[in-house]
């Protein structure tokens, strides 16, 4: 206990405790005191989760796709988890279809709520660091006539629009239960190079576009942090190892390449990096009509994740990075 000007606060305390799968663990205000080496990842289809176990290479890493681990299910969850002892889980594993969430709200919060809530739970009794991935839709966006935004912070209220949306916010308020979890929103992911066959999104599609001479609708309203899954990977690892010696605090993080540009300006510079003469269809999103609403402004904020040392690289570099190591898909 510390006393100061009469005031009395109770220090984090240090302790040492056997989890349930029969490991020491010991932890400080709650967050383990372990750099992860075994490391669980989830939905290891996806090119996010791709990222992550490059960038974990040198640990030892148990991942799974929906055919090894179905996220949905709390007791296979728990019983996975327990068998495998990590320290550390990495959540990958989404709904992503926007509009399909519409349709199929109930298996968009499966994945998108309900299974944080397993693994948080699963993590909590094995003692282990758990990161998850939330999304930009959190916020709402300024309406068509509303004023200029400010790139989104932690601290803003959020106001998510569909159901997929509504799904995500409620998962990061499941992670966050865990001790020490990081939740880490991303948005408009790009990055995996030659050789990559899985889902594609919308900025494969303009470099596919604008690479074959083909026209590329593009939105002129609507504003987005491009992210680098590989620049979020290596944010993750930054957090995961400061994050034992409780060098960062966990909770919530924007994590998104510096920056914020259209997706008009964004394919423009995309032509620049490869060197030719676009055909571009200029679009307005906010005269769009889409099975789910889209916030028009969703540009984030990532000083927070700055100020623990980790500088994401300007959305500029990280496409021109990106470009030298992408292929057009095999036809």
């Amino acid at each position: 206990m510390i006393r100061c000007a009469g005031v009395s606060r109770a220090l984090p305390t240090l302790s040492c405790e056997i989890s349930p799968v029969g490991r020491v663990v010991a932890t400080f205000a709650g967050r383990p005191l372990v750099r992860p080496v075994r490391i669980l990842v989830t939905g290891a289809n996806g090119q996010l989760a791709h990222a992550i176990i490059d960038a974990f290479a040198d640990r030892e890493l148990v991942a799974h796709t929906r055919a090894s681990l179905d996220v949905t299910d709390p007791d296979a969850v728990a019983r996975v988890i327990a068998a495998a002892a990590p320290e550390a889980i990495v959540n990958c594993a989404a709904f992503n279809d926007v509009d399909g969430a519409e349709d199929a709200p109930a298996d968009a919060f499966a994945v998108n709520t309900l299974a944080v809530r397993s693994l948080a739970r699963a993590a909590s009794a094995c003692g282990a660091a758990l990161v998850h991935y939330s999304t930009d839709f959190v916020f709402g966006g300024p309406t068509p006539d509303g004023p200029a935004a400010a790139p989104y912070t932690e601290e803003d209220r959020t106001s998510p629009r569909g159901a997929y949306a509504t799904s995500k916010l409620a998962g990061e308020w499941f992670a966050l239960e865990a001790p020490g979890a990081f939740v880490l929103r991303v948005e408009s992911l790009f990055g995996l190079g030659a050789g990559w066959t899985g889902r594609r999104g919308t900025l494969d599609r303009i470099a596919d576009a604008i690479e074959a001479g083909r026209e590329a609708p593009v939105f002129t309203d609507r504003v987005v942090s491009p992210s680098h899954v590989g620049d979020i990977a290596a944010a993750t690892r930054h957090l995961l190892d400061g994050g034992h010696r409780c060098a960062y605090p966990g909770g919530l993080y924007h994590c998104v390449n510096s920056g914020a540009a259209t997706w008009h300006e964004v394919a423009l510079e995309v032509s620049r990096a490869l060197d030719v003469r676009p055909q571009l269809k200029l679009v307005k999103a906010a005269e769009t009509v889409f099975r789910a609403p889209r916030p028009l402004f969703c540009a984030l904020d990532n000083r927070k994740l700055t100020a623990t040392g980790f500088a994401m690289p300007p959305w500029q570099d990280a496409i021109r990075r990106w470009l030298a190591t992408r292929s057009l898909p095999a036809a």
